[in-house]
Order: structure tokens, then C-alpha cells, then sequence
């Protein structure tokens, strides 16, 4: 009952803290880990059981007739499938991680979340969970580094993380009055007035070079356009680096999709990363056949709104960590999620000043992106 309690008290923290209302749906997700998409504020009544079994067990301490311990072993199987319960008389010789009990714990908690939601909030929430697209809430802010949110853009990159409705009433768009904003921020994050999307693809981009640069690897931006005898007016490179593979320059090519389009939604809400999947077929699709007469690779590097790459852009930027790693003699680890976090935290304030700019609230400032 008193964790219970405490936890209600986290909710009332929370809600007061970024001065919103949050839904019980949110804050189950709220309460998952960062790696399910969550905010990491862990339940204490949910998870003590497994605390206590986990801290037991590996310390050698666990007998089966500990009371406390029976009681803790009960209450975790009532909350998990068949096959993740505990065997109380196995714990001695096989003790249970407190982080693997967690893992079990979230990954249900994140199944039923996904068995009550909408098609769009599947979506939404594979997105979210998807490795490293919750690492923008990893970041340490630093204003000087760029990497920081202003209370403005922090509270509705939350509401619009949380699934939240950004935009109360579904008012007219600020930029395009035909279309109206709708409550999971889809529009305001693929509207193509006011020059946003473009803002956002040339920051990731920019990170993207600087990253190069920093790696010691030569590259160049926006190669390709008047080249070749056919599709002269094409540019299948926002970066085309040197020797990438077999000693062919690679054309990286970056784009954002939405896991919410209309004609992705329904595979989006089943199977995570896909719309990044139909996203890389379609640039291979685009600009295979120019890459392949320049003697260039081509290599789409596809993140979706959520912040989920596509399989071809982590080989990538876990290759320019390893080169990175090595000049700057740091863990590759280290360097990958500083990375990640970078390119995230850039997306998201991004997606949080275009849901700003088009009804959801308010800037700080006009400049939109020093």
C-alpha cells in the first residue's frame, strides 16, 4: 500500500513538473524503461517483488522457507507468463538478476500497453521502442553544445512522446489552414511548409559530416546532381564518402519518414522499423541506378520521427564510432551512444518546434534553430 502510494506521489511530481495532464496509458508508458520507450519512472509496487527476489537470490540468501520470500516469489508469477515464473527451490542454485526479472516485468507491461492501443499508438510506441530512439533521453544538457531543450520545446517533446494530444481541439495548421493538426503531432511533423523538414534533414545531416570529419574520414555534401548520362537532376548524396567500400565513395542519403503515414501505419503497428524498411527500398528504388553508374554505393540513412534507424544507418554509424573510437582512444560504446544521443536530441527538438510553430504552443525565441 505505501508503494502504492509513493508512486502516486511520482505521478502528481511528474504531471506538476511538466505542467500536464497525463492519461493512464501515458503514464504506463512513462513508467517503462528509456529502452521500451518509456521515461524510467519504474513503478515501486510493481517492482519490488522482483527487487527482493533478485537481491535474495544473488546473495546466496534465498531459502525456500523464507516466508518473506515465498510471498515475493507468488506475487512475481501472478504478474508474468508461465514460462518466466520462478521455481522457489531453484533460486539457491540458479539465482535470478534483478535486471532480468525487470526485463520480463517491462516487456509484459509493454505488451499489454501495445494490446490496448490504437493502431497509431502501436505504432508510436514500436517506434519509440526501437534501439537508440529513446537516446535523446540519455543526453546530458548543454546549452553550449547544443544539446538541450528549452522548457517550451521539453514539454511538448514529452506530451508528444507520451502519445499526448499536442494539439487540443485539432485546430487548423498555422502554415497550411486546409490541413488540420491532428492529436499524435503527425501533420505538424510532415508538413512541407515553412521550411522545417528541410531544417531538420540538413541538421542530422550536418552531425552526420561533422562526425566524418571528426573520424578522419573525407566527405562532402549534396553530390551527384548534373552527373552521369542519365537522371542528370537527381542528387543521390547529402554526404558521398571516400573508399567506403572496396574503395567506392558511398552516397549517404538521409531521410525522415513517419511510422503514422497512411499507407505505413498498418505494417508500422505491427512489426517495429518498418516504415524505415519501405523508406530504404524506396531511396535503393530512387537512386540505385545513378549510384551504380558514378561507381558509389548507395547507403540510405533512414531514422523514423520516433527516432528509429534503419538497418543500413546503424552499420553506418557503427563504423564511423569504431573510427572515431580509435582517434579519440575512447570505448566504442561510449562514443556510439554520444552519437545516437546527438542525432536524437536534434530530431526531437526539431519535431517539438514544428508541433510549436503550428498550433501546439509556444517558442522561446524566433530564431528557430542557433
Amino acid at each position: 500500500k505505501e508503494l502504492c502510494v509513493f508512486d502516486e506521489q511520482v505521478r502528481q511530481t511528474f504531471t506538476e513538473c511538466q505542467a500536464i495532464e497525463i492519461t493512464d496509458n501515458a503514464w504506463m508508458q512513462a513508467q517503462l524503461s528509456l529502452s521500451r520507450g518509456g521515461l524510467g519512472l519504474r513503478s515501486l509496487a510493481y517492482h519490488c517483488n522482483a527487487a527482493f527476489i533478485g537481491s535474495i537470490s544473488t546473495a546466496g540468501l534465498a531459502l525456500p522457507t523464507d516466508n518473506f520470500l515465498v510471498e515475493a516469489v507468488n506475487c512475481y508469477n501472478l504478474s508474468v507468463p508461465l514460462e518466466n515464473s520462478i521455481d522457489i527451490n531453484n533460486l539457491s542454485s540458479s539465482p535470478c538478476r534483478q535486471q532480468t526479472l525487470f526485463s520480463i516485468l517491462e516487456n509484459g507491461l509493454l505488451n499489454s500497453l501495445l494490446s490496448k492501443s490504437s493502431t497509431a499508438d502501436r505504432a508510436r510506441l514500436l517506434s519509440s521502442s526501437s534501439p537508440h530512439a529513446s537516446a535523446w533521453l540519455s543526453v546530458v544538457p548543454s546549452p553550449g553544445l547544443g544539446l538541450s531543450l528549452d522548457p517550451n520545446e521539453h514539454q511538448m517533446a514529452i506530451k508528444w512522446w507520451l502519445g499526448l494530444n499536442t494539439s487540443p481541439g485539432s485546430p487548423p495548421c498555422a502554415l497550411c489552414p486546409e490541413h488540420c493538426l491532428d492529436l499524435l503531432g503527425h501533420h505538424a511533423l510532415t508538413c512541407k511548409r515553412g521550411g522545417d523538414a528541410v531544417c531538420r534533414h540538413n541538421k542530422l545531416r550536418d552531425i552526420v559530416l561533422q562526425t566524418c570529419h571528426r573520424a578522419c574520414i573525407s566527405a562532402k555534401v549534396e553530390a551527384g546532381s548534373g552527373l552521369g548520362s542519365e537522371h542528370k537532376n537527381t542528387r543521390p548524396a547529402d554526404i558521398l564518402v571516400s573508399n567506403w567500400v572496396c574503395s567506392k565513395p558511398a552516397a549517404l542519403d538521409l531521410s525522415v519518414t513517419s511510422p503514422l503515414n497512411s499507407s505505413l501505419i498498418q505494417e508500422a503497428g505491427l512489426t517495429a522499423g518498418s516504415a524505415a524498411v519501405v523508406a530504404e527500398q524506396r531511396k535503393h528504388a530512387e537512386n540505385g541506378a545513378k549510384c551504380f553508374e558514378l561507381g558509389w554505393v548507395c547507403i540510405p540513412l533512414i531514422v523514423e520521427s520516433y527516432g528509429a534507424w534503419g538497418k543500413e544507418a546503424i552499420k553506418v554509424f557503427s563504423r564511423l564510432a569504431s573510427h572515431l573510437a580509435t582517434r579519440s582512444n575512447s570505448p566504442k560504446s561510449q562514443v556510439i551512444s554520444s552519437l545516437y544521443g546527438r542525432l536524437n536530441l536534434t530530431l526531437v527538438r526539431a519535431n517539438a518546434r514544428a508541433l510549436l510553430l503550428r498550433g501546439g504552443g509556444q517558442l522561446e525565441d524566433s530564431n528557430m534553430y542557433l
